[in-house]
């Protein structure tokens, strides 16, 4: 006799499907088209930026700066106050001791690396390194003491580095024409002269185009 046999139902086992992954995101995403061009690369220049103690060089470099700017401050004591002149700016309470750096793409293909220089006559033996490899410089003045941006001006005009002047105009203080600062610093008249605001990033990266076309005119190749 045939005896009946039961099976119990098999039920098959389907994998679990793995759970969606978060979308990597494409290295590339935002780029602009020159920057996935790898045939060419961007010209980074070298400038610096020069002038007397408290004219403004350091907020020059941090309103521009692309990046977080290196900044090499350290607090005034009254070690310096015999040689800080601090008339001008009494509520400075830091100074730069080596220099301070920043980063700005101008355009496509043109990235300018800034250089601040220190202002106190001890830490002038640093220009020299910093000015190597720069195209050139902006020198920036206080119309208050125009004086304590001569030697700024020797010094480039010695090493023949083309520069700028930018008149940083401090708040409450008499706005002067160009061309009375030009007379006031007897610069040659293919030296542009500039007034501007070194807290204002537009107002700065003016500054820094001028210099660029300047720098271009007196050394072409």
């Amino acid at each position: 006799m045939d005896s009946a046999v039961s099976e119990s139902p098999v039920i098959a086992k389907i994998p679990a499907q793995p759970e969606a992954a978060d979308p990597v995101p494409d290295p590339e995403e935002g780029a602009q088209d020159w920057q996935l061009d790898h045939t060419r690369a961007p010209i980074a220049t070298k400038v610096v930026v020069a002038g007397g103690f408290g004219v403004g060089k350091t907020t020059f470099v941090r309103a521009v700066s692309e990046i977080t700017p290196l900044q090499t401050e350290a607090l005034m004591t009254q070690a310096s106050e015999e040689t800080d002149d601090l008339t001008a700016t009494p509520d400075k309470l830091t100074t730069t001791v080596a220099m301070d750096f920043g980063r700005i793409t101008l355009d496509d293909d043109l990235v300018l690396y800034v250089f601040g220089t220190p202002g106190q006559q001890r830490f002038w033996f640093m220009w020299d390194d910093l000015v190597r490899g720069a195209i050139g410089a902006v020198v920036m003045a206080d119309t208050r003491r125009l004086t304590d941006c001569f030697p700024a001006l020797d010094y480039f005009e010695s090493c023949r580095l083309p520069y700028i002047v930018a008149v940083n105009h401090f708040e409450g203080t008499e706005r002067f024409e160009v061309a009375d600062v030009r007379e006031a610093l007897t610069v040659p008249p293919h030296v542009p002269v500039l007034i501007m605001d070194a807290r204002k990033r537009y107002s700065v990266v003016e500054t820094l185009l001028a210099m660029v076309e300047h720098a271009l005119e007196a050394t072409p190749e």
